[in-house]
């Protein structure tokens, strides 16, 4: 097996197994972060998805949107440090923020764990948020939420007059990510979430929506769930073009929240047969739904959690 940029790397024990379950004590996702050089086009489509903008960073070209309990941060700031994901025109997932009971502890027994540190710069006014190198070059970070005040209370500041928590479309909630990965690294990624984060590997048969693809990876806390999925077969797929490619979103009622988003100019994409492993669309409509892609790179997944709630 070839060395992986991946914390653990190649000689890691695959079949250690923690203590704890929950090793840094996740309890779900606080932000999902874009970085774009279009800040304006990837709100009109996270705004037609049903998130609103709330409020703006305090010193950089950042925009806090919400809906419900989700927050999506569109990055648009030019960062001067080393290795980091400066925004294009194309947008990216390039960052994944975890709600954890002890920021400093999760970041420390990570990086004891194997996983490589991120240096940041913070400026005045601003929270040091520890973070780790995820996928590509995205970051991971971890966020506290026990204490009497967020992240955005320090770092945003409120747009006047605009509700700063609106309610989620449709019940709509996190869901998880879509991570794409290089040929044959499944292995490796599986370890990373597993031996880092605490993430258990569901059946290789278990799959939820409309893509039964890859394998499925249940966080800790079981409140959101990663799916690994790999190039098809005869694609070369180079390290560099793994990252995080989608956000699902949970919804109980998949065929009224289509309804709904087509209604203000969401459109989805009709599969075929062969893309379901033979099982038509109407067989699996009501498991999920798949957005179109605008700006090269921006979708959204619809999964149903009508028959097992809420992860």
């Amino acid at each position: 097996m070839t060395a992986i940029s991946t914390p653990l790397g190649q000689h890691a024990n695959r079949e250690s197994i923690s203590p704890d379950h929950n090793p840094l004590g996740l309890s779900g996702i606080e932000f999902i972060e874009y970085a774009t050089a279009k800040p304006q086009a990837l709100g009109q489509v996270l705004e037609m998805m049903g998130f609103r903008p709330v409020a703006r960073h305090r010193s950089r070209e950042v925009l806090l949107y919400r809906q419900g309990d989700m927050n999506v941060i569109i990055n648009a700031h030019a960062s001067g440090l080393p290795h980091a994901l400066n925004p294009t025109d194309k947008p990216v997932i390039a960052a994944l923020g975890l709600r954890v009971r002890d920021a400093a502890k999760a970041y420390h027994r990570a990086l004891e764990l194997g996983a490589w540190g991120v240096p940041t710069h913070v400026e005045v006014m601003e929270l040091n948020i520890p973070a780790i190198h995820g996928v590509g070059s995205s970051r991971i970070y971890f966020v506290d939420r026990v204490r009497d005040f967020s992240i955005y209370d320090v770092d945003f500041v409120p747009i006047p007059s605009v509700d700063a928590h609106p309610s989620a479309l449709a019940g709509f909630h996190f869901f998880g990510l879509v991570q794409y990965i290089g040929n044959d690294r499944m292995l490796d990624w599986m370890e990373f979430y597993q031996e880092l984060l605490g993430f258990e590997a569901l059946a290789s048969t278990e799959h939820f929506g409309i893509l039964p693809k890859g394998r499925i990876m249940k966080s800790p806390c079981n409140t959101f769930f990663l799916q690994l999925i790999e190039p098809e077969p005869g694609v070369l797929a180079l390290e560099e073009d793994e990252r995080f490619q989608r956000i699902g979103l949970g919804c109980e009622d998949v065929q009224a929240a289509t309804a709904l988003l087509a209604k203000r100019g969401v459109e989805f994409v009709s599969l075929q047969a062969d893309q379901q492993g033979g099982e038509g669309a109407s067989g699996r409509q009501d498991a999920g739904a798949l957005t179109r892609t605008w700006l090269s790179g921006v979708s959204f997944e619809l999964v149903s959690t009508a028959k097992r709630g809420q992860a």
